[in-house]
């Protein structure tokens, strides 16, 4: 399993496209919270995936070194299958490595419920939609978590 965590300000996952659009989950602006971009690959279980939210839960990279169980910084979950992509031949990317829906969904849904179970206040995209991610990076800072 590997968590791309982006420190934001601000941060929102919208589907659909133009008057249809809708916004499904969203860190308002005015403090700090963190993106966190879901991978799943075929060996992850959901003991990995409760680790992964205590490690990002207590993860001192908030302003002053704090964390988001430091001040209540809400966390937006969005499943992210391409990074497992690899890239290491030719131009196009293959997604071997990425676990197919069926078993990278519940562990998503792991992932987020560790995290509420912990006491965060998580929002989630849409598994398998086409969503929009718009965020505003503070720092800029982000960071790879893998187990």
């Amino acid at each position: 399993m590997r968590i791309l965590v982006q420190r934001v300000t601000s941060a929102r996952v919208t589907v659909g496209a133009g008057s249809a659009a809708e916004t499904v989950a969203e860190i308002r602006p005015g403090g700090q919270g963190l993106l966190a971009l879901v991978g799943v690959t075929h060996t992850d279980d959901v003991a990995k995936a409760q680790k992964l939210a205590e490690k990002l839960w207590q993860l001192r990279i908030l302003d002053d070194e704090r964390s988001a169980s430091d001040v209540g910084a809400p966390i937006l979950v969005v499943s992210q299958f391409t990074l497992y992509g690899n890239t290491t031949k030719g131009r196009r990317p293959t997604w071997n490595a990425a676990a197919p829906g069926a078993v990278a969904e519940p562990l998503v849904d792991a992932f987020a419920q560790a995290l509420a179970g912990l006491g965060a206040r998580v929002e989630t995209g849409v598994f398998g939609a086409d969503m929009q991610v718009e965020l505003v990076n503070d720092g800029p800072v982000t960071l790879l978590l893998e187990l």
